[in-house]
């Protein structure tokens, strides 16, 4: 399997200049990076105008590996080349890597760019993609790998100290800053300068591994020239200030991650926040969770979730009755949400509002949190994208495991995880009574792993809540202790309501309730979007009846498996329907669009019988493939 790196951009606050001169300081071997035990430059050029410095040298690196290993290896060492060419005119610097041991076994290709930066001259920007392809390694092709990422990931977060250690010697010797390059002046005489030849060793062989390495290089250097959105490229330091610590290839997951999510977005890329939950999720497996966070927003967009907290209005009975809250913040800045799920009427609840209601709800709590994380971790400028449940049971009874209920919480749990997963940070029970080992029986399968080890759990009744919550090992480890509710012993008033029985003036009619209760995704009841799934070779057709001259049609849908493509076609005249129409075309004769039948008899065409492209229809818009998670959206 290939492993791929890509770096976020890494800021260094230095003339790209004087950052070039750090750099060359490394040269030919520095204490800092004791894997490189000696270098040397086979291929040296200087253009005319000393403008273009090209330097081709060969490595020797000392790689920690089990004995045995390097028994069946035969070597010592293992040589890498590396390529780099600085641009004092467009004040770059291109660095192409790649090894010449084993490379019938095993392929590894670097390529990084030091540039300045977009928006301040005085700043140089730093990237870095990378590709490890082990094919064959003496059968330890899992060590090997193992190997080669931990010490790619030693070398990239030692970089920027040994760049900053070689800027401050710099600083030391009084040179804090070097000559911008300019054109000489008309007339110039220039000589290229090359090193003598009687000094370049070179290889037999030599400029065949320079153009292997070439063609390798150019694709990663297309992975990283192509995509200038900076809208789709994250920061080193921003990610650590707001996102938190992550290892090297976390870091690369969620750059490639947030680079497909642009593509396949048309640039509107969830936050990043969002993009590291779903990739966190699925253990950053990119592909995995471009899959989870593909279909979390057409979830979300097919249900008006954006709306939800400006359209949401709190029933009177939710108001009234619902023993839920948000409640101050936890010792680590975290939103903290209080449920006393033991005092909720669950079935006046349900009766009142429905599975719908509550599910809507639960939306809006779920909104809130994310939006209350996000205004914590920039009033704290430090990482914050979970918040913390204390979730009461005291009075949780057989009354609680009425079958509707039930099944509402199994359905809101089914959401949470699938469309917020990784924002509970912590969840507190507490007052857990005998009846609750049932519940969390039927629950706990559709929590996944990571989030049950969240859950902490708390005994106690109201003779030692005191002694129980605001003792040592207490509540007050986790909540500040003046942010204790008063019902747990502690000062503060929390101002949610405490439940109790619902009325039945709340309730609805049973037929409501009974339709609320009836199979199907009621959600989808007032979405302006329609789902359709098909099969290979089919086609779907929907047909739009447009009167009036001038107007704009637009188009979005989202394709949620697999590739589809999408054409627009218009009528000679307005279509009538009077007649049976035949069955829709296949895939296999789109390309002429010959409207004759097909072996798929419940999908039919608007288009008639024997009609001519060009003559009876006409092709309005080229046909388009659209890729799996990728959504469109288009104008006419």
């Amino acid at each position: 399997m290939v492993q791929k790196y890509q770096s976020p951009v890494r800021v260094y606050k230095y003339p790209f200049e004087l950052l070039m001169k750090a750099y060359e300081l490394r040269f030919p071997t520095c204490d800092m990076i004791p894997i490189i035990k000696e270098t040397e430059i086979i291929e040296e050029d200087i253009s005319a105008d000393k403008a273009v410095h090209m330097v081709d040298r060969r490595a020797k690196l000392n790689v920690e590996a089990p004995y045995l290993l390097k028994k069946l290896m035969g070597v010592e060492h293992l040589l890498f080349r590396q390529r780099n060419t600085k641009d004092l005119r467009a004040r770059t610097l291109h660095i192409e890597a790649w090894n010449e041991s084993f490379d019938t076994r095993v392929e590894i290709n670097e390529y990084c760019v030091y540039s300045v930066h977009p928006e301040n001259s005085e700043w140089t920007c730093f990237e870095q993609s990378a590709e490890l392809d082990i094919k064959n390694f003496f059968g330890f092709e899992g060590t090997a790998e193992k190997i080669a990422i931990k010490e790619y990931s030693k070398s990239i977060e030692k970089s920027k100290d040994i760049m900053e250690h070689f800027i401050q010697l710099l600083a030391d010797k009084g040179i804090t800053n070097l000559e911008v390059w300019e054109e000489p002046p008309p007339g110039t005489n220039t000589v290229v300068e090359t090193v003598p030849e009687e000094t370049v060793e070179k290889p037999t062989g030599g400029d065949k591994l320079r153009r292997k390495s070439s063609a390798k290089g150019r694709d990663l250097e297309q992975s990283l020239t192509d995509n200038q959105d900076p809208a789709s490229k994250l920061e080193q330091d921003y990610i650590q200030m707001f996102l938190g610590k992550l290892e090297p290839m976390q870091e690369s997951r969620l750059v490639q991650l947030k680079q497909c999510m642009n593509e396949l977005q048309k640039g509107k890329t969830p936050p990043d926040p969002v993009v590291l939950r779903f990739l966190r999720a699925r253990d950053f497996n990119v592909e995995k969770g471009r899959e989870m966070l593909s279909s979390s927003l057409i979830w979300r967009k097919k249900h008006g979730v954006d709306k939800i907290l400006s359209e949401y209005q709190e029933p009177s009975v939710i108001k009234n009755y619902f023993p839920g809250g948000w409640h101050h913040y936890d010792s680590e800045g975290r939103p903290v949400f209080l449920l006393r799920l033991g005092q909720m009427d669950a079935k006046g609840i349900i009766r009142s509002v429905g599975e719908e209601g509550l599910t809507k709800l639960t939306l809006h709590v779920c909104e809130e949190g994310l939006k209350l994380t996000e205004e914590s971790a920039h009033r704290l400028n430090k990482p914050i994208s979970t918040w913390t449940m204390l979730l009461d049971l005291e009075g949780l009874n057989m009354r609680h495991l009425w079958r509707p209920g039930v099944k509402a919480l199994l359905h809101i749990i089914e959401i949470c995880e699938a469309n917020y997963p990784e924002t509970l940070g912590r969840v507190l029970i507490i007052r857990a009574p005998r009846v609750f080992p049932i519940l969390w029986t039927l629950v706990c399968p559709l929590i996944d792993e990571t989030s049950r080890g969240k859950f902490l759990f708390y005994a106690g009744t109201d003779n030692n809540r005191g002694e129980q919550f605001l003792g040592p090992g207490g509540l007050k480890e986790y909540l500040p202790e003046e942010r204790i509710p008063d019902w747990l012993g502690g000062p503060a008033a929390t101002g949610i309501p405490e439940g109790g029985l619902v009325p039945k003036s709340f309730y609805m009619s049973q037929q409501e309730f009974e339709k609320d209760q009836s199979p199907g995704p009621h959600l989808t009841d007032s979405s302006c979007y329609q789902s359709i799934s098909l099969n290979k070779a089919q086609v779907h057709e929907v047909l739009v009846q447009n009167t009036d001259r001038g107007s704009v049609i637009t188009w979005d849908f989202d394709v949620m498996k697999h590739d589809v493509m999408f054409c627009v076609f218009r009528t000679k005249e307005a279509f009538t329907g009077l007649e049976k129409p035949p069955p829709t075309p296949t895939l296999s004769n789109i390309g002429s669009f010959n409207m004759g039948p097909t072996s798929e008899p419940e999908q039919h065409s608007n288009i008639g019988r024997g009609w001519r492209e060009g003559e009876e229809y006409f092709r309005a818009e080229a046909p388009i493939i659209c890729m799996t998670g990728r959504a469109s959206r288009a104008v006419m």
